[in-house]
């Protein structure tokens, strides 16, 4: 093992500057009350040095890890196969490498990673936690709360703003799901469907709730109204998908039209329409949910689907969470729509993106 060369030291980069060790622990931890050419000469010693402030030492001056937790209620079979939470990691880690901010990834396999990530979380070794994929008996949200850790969840949390359990003021970001299932449904019947069928997502999550909610609005507008015969759960996953698919056309040989809950599971529906012979969209049209690119775009056909910003939500959490940790200072770009100190929720919104499945 090749041994590692000795790093500078805070008294190095004071002696090559011509300033007190103070004067230099002042400079790098951001503190107020030195002279700028003073500041300059420190900062140009850092350089010339390499110097890299020890991170443990800086926590104890600035009370900050300048880390971030990010929580995904689900394992990592899930969260490396499914292109959503790519998605929505990437934009956490835009925002959290813009504000010099490292991003720590917490998965849960199981009931007893709950307990480990809680006491990591109280441990000290993060600012605050993004959380999301909850489900709704899961208990993270009150070993967090527990632990004193500040929070912004992805997605609504069904226990809303005001749970005295939970705490006043939750704040978190999430799409218009409701109004996007909407929207497809409706569009779906617009193209003169009269079996629209839902293939729902997992329904111990807010999101596939809220989607189904959307489904029930659009067809209770419709002749016919809603007929539960013609929804079928499913898990968010292509596996799901299939299973639903096939339990629907068992159940239902006569849909016309799917929607489903998001565009893995679509892709699912899709497979199986193949199977049994059912042209899309001639027999049957098939709507979904996301617009993640490398799903909704190489489907065959291209997948007509809902867009939400997945990228953007996952961004905005980080913001409202970096903003929150430094007492509603700006420490960036203003954020449209951001909840006040008392925490709210915001509200993406959603478009249909028509391509050829509907």
């Amino acid at each position: 093992m090749t041994e590692a060369a000795p790093r500078p030291t805070l008294e190095a980069v004071a002696a090559r500057a011509g300033v007190s060790r103070a004067t230099v622990s002042r400079v790098v931890n951001g503190g107020d009350g030195v002279r700028e050419p003073l500041a300059e000469r420190v900062r140009r010693a850092v350089a010339e040095l390499g110097y890299v402030p020890n991170q443990a030492a800086r926590s104890l001056v600035t009370r900050r890890h300048d880390a971030v937790a990010v929580v995904v209620a689900e394992p990592g079979s899930r969260v490396f196969a499914d292109p959503f939470f790519a998605l929505q990691l990437r934009g956490i880690s835009k925002e959290l490498t813009a504000q010099d901010n490292q991003l720590v990834l917490l998965l849960t396999e199981g009931r007893a990673d709950h307990t480990r990530v809680a006491r990591y979380l109280a441990g000290g070794h993060v600012d605050g936690a993004l959380v999301f994929s909850l489900h709704l008996d899961d208990p993270l949200p009150g070993l967090i709360r527990t632990a004193g850790v500040p929070t912004v969840f992805g997605g609504r949390p069904h226990w809303g703003t005001d749970d005295a359990d939970r705490g006043p003021g939750v704040v978190y970001v999430d799409c218009d799901n409701r109004g996007g299932a909407r929207t497809a449904v409706r569009h779906l019947l617009d193209l003169g469907r009269r079996r629209v069928a839902h293939l729902t997502g997992a329904l111990d999550q807010t999101s596939a709730v809220d989607r189904l909610d959307g489904y029930r609005d659009a067809v209770a507008e419709a002749p016919g109204g809603y007929d539960p015969r013609l929804v079928v759960e499913g898990d968010f996953t292509p596996a799901g998908g299939e299973r639903a698919m096939r339990e629907l056309l068992a159940r239902c040989p006569d849909v016309d039209a799917v929607f489903a809950a998001n565009d893995l599971t679509a892709l699912g529906a899709l497979r199986v329409l193949r199977e049994s012979g059912r042209r899309v969209p001639e027999d049957v049209a098939v709507a979904g949910f996301d617009d993640m690119a490398p799903v909704a775009e190489q489907t065959d056909p291209p997948l007509t689907t809902v867009r939400q910003d997945i990228e953007e939500m996952g961004r905005l959490m980080a913001r409202l969470l970096l903003e929150g940790l430094s007492g509603g200072r700006d420490r960036g770009a203003a954020t449209a729509g951001a909840p006040d100190a008392r925490g709210k929720g915001v509200i993406l919104p959603t478009t249909l993106i028509r391509r050829a499945s509907a």
